[in-house]
Parts: C-alpha cells; structure tokens; sequence
C-alpha cells in the first residue's frame, strides 16, 4: 500500500511540474533577426538571460538590442516604441517584488536593476523598456 501511494505521489509530482519555456539558441535568435529585417549580426551574445545582438539595420545604421531569451522578442531602441523612464520602471520594479533597489541602468530598450527580490536575495534584473515586465533575473551572490 506505501508503494502504491508513494508511487501515485511521484506521478502526480511529475505531471504537475510547471514547464519551463526553452531558452532560444542563437541559431534561433539569428533567425529571429533576418525576419526582422537586419542585415548584419556583428556579434551575438548570451548575457545574464537574454541574448545581446550588435545589428546592422536596412538604413545601415548599427545598434545593440536585446533579445528575449524565451519569446525571442527584439527590444531595439530605434524601433519607434516608447520606452518608460526610471520612476516607471521603480514603480513597476516595486509590484514585481523587488525592493532595496540600488542602481537602475538603461540599455537600450530594457533597463536593468540591481535590487533584492521577495527572498531578499540580491538580483540583477533586466526588464522590459516598453512595459516592465521581467525579462531575466539572476541572483548576484550567494553569500545574503
């Protein structure tokens, strides 16, 4: 009878996992940017959760933009979107949990912060320039 529960247990556990969202590969994340009408990937990075790109547009213009690293959303900051300033951003960093904010940085079509997070764990987060949400957050230390 243990076995039985322990095993429906462990079936339940494994069914009810929530599913992680695959991080693209830059294979996918080139794709995304040829769609998008780039004509020149100069370098493509991945960094703290999302992929970096330096592009060349049709105008010839070269830029950075960020890249989702799950949805492959392109954040560039001449794409004519507007983009929240500081007090937005906190405010919304705020309702997202995080706290002790101690810097907030633009690049580009995100912002990133380094703040602390529901745990009080020390974060690094980069989030969305067009409406706040988290892109990536990645724990900055181990030792809090």
């Amino acid at each position: 009878m243990k076995t039985m529960i322990a095993a429906t247990a462990l079936a339940a556990a494994l069914f009810a996992t929530p599913a992680f969202a695959a991080n693209l590969s830059a294979a996918q994340v080139q794709a995304k940017l040829s769609a998008a009408g780039y004509t020149q990937v100069h370098e493509l990075e991945h960094d703290d959760g999302v992929w970096e790109a330096d592009v060349t547009r049709k105008d010839g213009t070269v830029d950075e933009v960020i890249i989702d690293d799950t949805k492959g959303e392109i954040f560039d900051p001449r794409d004519g979107r507007a983009v929240l300033d500081a007090g937005q951003i906190l405010a919304l960093a705020g309702k997202a949990g995080l706290t002790q904010i101690e810097s907030i940085e633009r690049d580009g079509a995100t912002w990133t912060l380094d703040a602390r997070n529901a745990r009080n764990q020390r974060v690094e987060v980069r989030m969305s320039g067009h409406d706040g949400r988290v892109l990536a957050s990645k724990r900055d230390g181990w030792w809090d």
